[in-house]
């Protein structure tokens, strides 16, 4: 089969072990990132399969109209809303997807607490110039953390927290909350009073119509001054400029952040990052070796089964 790789942005993809999977295909990574329709239309026009990294790319009905030789799309790690499954499966197009770690971006997640805590990315840049101490930290242990949502990667953050004697709170819905209780963790049913309490309040969630836009303005603004608010999941997650509104009036008193509302950055720097309280890093939670080469094994296992006539972890919509 003809494969496309796309917004490889490092050209990762054939310096992993598992490219050797794709041995028998004609593959083409691409690195550049394009959010033009009729651009990704015309790249993708020679191709019979597609892997998509993450969010990266939008598969959309309209697009799809364009490609009449795709016949796969395969998604490292779970399928999300930029793929118009339904479209896909109407006209004949398999879709399918991997699984994943929650590993890399649970070490993000408090690789930024810490970063953040600390003021590290100022005191590193003033020991660079030459400069000594220019701001006073704060000790993660004994602060209260909580987690809006408890799957894989918040029940691992949860156990770094008990190394780091930091009580946690749990926010989510019933099930969530029963999954916190059974874990001996304290479950919080009230988002307000969630944030009120928490000293750093990180989010996990998954993205979907439900949960777009569920942290508002005034969830942020109840969290108190010395406050910490982490987001390594889903940018939309929150309010559109909720966050920065209420960063600028003190409520919380900072944030450190993986993902933006709109990726990648094409040199235009938000507003929000030039603030001195932001702590951010480009959406690197996943790109890590390991899940890399587990993503795309897996990602690649499905192009052969595809090939082979046997598909596996088919996404039904």
């Amino acid at each position: 089969m003809k494969v496309a790789i796309l917004e490889d942005y490092q050209r990762a993809a054939p310096a992993l072990e598992c490219f050797a999977k794709l041995a028998a295909h004609q593959v083409e990574v691409f690195s550049d990132p394009l959010r033009k329709e009729d651009a990704i239309a015309a790249r993708l026009a020679p191709f019979e399969a597609v892997v998509l990294i993450r969010e990266r790319t939008r598969i959309t009905a309209s697009l799809l109209e364009k490609l009449p030789r795709l016949k796969l799309v395969v998604q490292t790690a779970k399928i999300g809303p930029h793929v118009d499954v339904a479209a896909c499966k109407a006209r004949g197009i398999t879709v399918c997807d991997s699984t994943g770690s929650p590993v890399s971006t649970a070490e993000l997640t408090w690789a930024l607490m810490l970063a953040a805590a600390r003021n590290l990315v100022s005191e590193v840049e003033r020991a660079r110039q030459g400069q000594w101490q220019g701001s006073v930290g704060f000790a993660l242990a004994g602060k209260r953390l909580g987690l809006l949502g408890f799957g894989r990667i918040a029940q691992r953050v949860a156990r770094y927290a008990a190394a780091f004697e930091m009580p946690v709170s749990v926010w989510g819905r019933e099930s969530t909350l029963a999954r916190a209780k059974e874990a001996g963790l304290e479950a919080i049913p009230s988002l307000p009073e969630f944030m009120a309490k928490c000293d750093v309040a990180s989010v996990h969630l998954r993205l979907n119509a439900e949960t777009r836009g569920l942290i508002t303005y005034s969830h942020l603004y109840a969290m108190q001054p010395g406050s910490l608010f982490v987001n390594t999941s889903r940018a939309e997650l929150v309010e559109p400029g909720a966050l920065e509104r209420a960063l600028r009036s003190g409520r919380p008193g900072a944030a450190a952040i993986d993902v933006f509302e709109n990726e990648p950055l094409f040199g235009d720097v938000p507003s929000l990052l030039k603030m001195p309280n932001v702590t951010a890093t480009p959406h690197i939670g996943y790109v890590e070796r390991g899940s890399y080469e587990r993503y795309f094994g897996d990602a690649f296992d499905a192009v052969n089964a595809f090939a082979a006539g046997k598909p596996v972890r088919v996404v039904l919509g």
